[in-house]
């Protein structure tokens, strides 16, 4: 039988255990507590899906850009300041009325994390990984995105080598929308092709 010293604390939010954690750390001199904020504000607004979503927006309003994109995904993010571990070969994948790109890494969990942070927990799932490539319809339906019949499903299988980014459809009703207004409907799920981009 084990025990744990402060039973209370298996009650603890993730949020919680995680200050607790860090107080601990601090108190006994193995973290330094301005290097912990520094990591946080880097991943809270400097790396993760809004990058991705800035990426978009200008693709959107910027056709010499979205060329760019599309031909080389990893210079054109450069462009934007976006570049760093995990993102040194980016394919960017455009979805349409016809063709509809997702992502997944069938053999680990390769993800571009410049543009869209660290990946989600289920990205990372087994089940996930296996499915979505024998049955991409019925596992998209199943996160909340259905698609016609007479839409191609193309699974895009990340790696070490090549990590994948999905420009989705830019939805109706947004072409009078400035490129900042544009970012914060982009989703992160929108940019792996798990869900589209909703009109406001």
């Amino acid at each position: 039988m084990t025990t744990s010293a402060d039973p209370g604390t298996e009650r603890l939010s993730p949020a919680l255990r995680t200050e607790a954690l860090e107080q601990l750390l601090t108190e006994r001199g193995l973290v330094d507590p301005k290097v912990m904020d520094g990591f946080i504000a880097n991943y809270e607004t400097k790396v993760g899906p809004l990058n991705g979503a800035k990426v978009v927006a200008k693709a959107w309003t910027d056709p010499e850009y979205r060329a760019r994109l599309l031909a080389d995904g990893t210079a054109a993010i450069k462009e934007l300041g976006f570049s760093g571990p995990q993102g040194e070969h980016i394919v960017v994948v455009e979805n349409t009325a016809q063709r509809h790109n997702v992502t997944v890494c069938t053999l680990c969990s390769c993800y571009p994390w410049p543009v869209l942070g660290l990946p989600p927990s289920w990205y990372k799932d087994p089940a996930y990984r296996a499915r979505v490539v024998r049955e991409p319809r019925k596992v998209l339906a199943e996160m909340g995105l259905e698609l016609a019949d007479d839409v191609e499903i193309v699974v895009r299988d990340s790696s070490s080598e090549v990590r994948w980014l999905v420009l989705p459809e830019r939805p109706a009703g947004t072409e009078g929308l400035s490129e900042e207004e544009l970012v914060p409907l982009i989703s992160r799920d929108a940019l792996v092709g798990v869900a589209k981009v909703a009109a406001p």
